[in-house]
């Protein structure tokens, strides 16, 4: 299995436009990872369904949820292609990418990723702002939110597993049940 690559040089946001459309990359402070090859079919699996079952919920309200491949450019060094991400402030949304802090990003982690999303990532997304940061383990099924504080600090983690209903604190009153994102039965089944 290839883990995804970093780089030992500095890069900024007028390198990474000039790299080839076939490669996705991201950069976390300057440092570039290579995310080939690409995610696994659960992990797209479970992707879809977060985003469909977001955007179904988002009907009434003035946010837009988003997929990867789109670009979130916080800074000339941090450019990263979250799984799922809401931005509610459409100034942020261009036609190239997303400029400045979504309020809610979703990671859907693999073998590959899961130490980049866990701290890097984490990190990242603490610095620029995000509301709520989700990180979705497909293997053991279980999902953990992280919610920044009033200091601008991202608060204990809140573990939910696959037959719980995840509430989207960022979005208010958006609910997702897990077991639809996992595609396990539902709590009413097991009865």
């Amino acid at each position: 299995m290839s883990l995804a690559k970093k780089t030992d040089k500095k890069f900024t946001y007028a390198d990474y436009v000039t790299w080839l459309d076939d490669e996705r990359w991201e950069l976390i402070n300057g440092d570039a990872y290579n995310m080939t090859p690409a995610p696994s079919f659960r992990h797209q699996k479970i992707v879809g369904n977060l985003y469909f079952l977001i955007k179904d919920r988002l009907a009434e309200k003035p946010c837009i949820p988003g997929i990867a491949p789109t670009d979130v450019v916080f800074s000339e060094h941090d450019v990263v292609q979250p799984d799922v991400f809401v931005v509610c402030d459409e100034k942020k949304i261009t036609e190239a990418n997303i400029q400045g802090a979504p309020d809610l990003i979703i990671e859907v982690i693999s073998p590959a990723t899961a130490l980049k999303d866990k701290r890097g990532k984490k990190a990242l997304y603490e610095k620029h702002g995000i509301k709520e940061y989700i990180i979705v383990d497909p293997t053991d099924q279980y999902v953990e939110r992280f919610m920044l504080e009033e200091d601008g600090v991202y608060g204990k983690g809140a573990i939910f597993g696959p037959t719980e209903v995840l509430p989207l604190v960022a979005l208010k009153d958006i609910e997702i049940p897990l077991w639809e994102v996992f595609e396990v039965e539902g709590p009413e089944e097991q009865e």
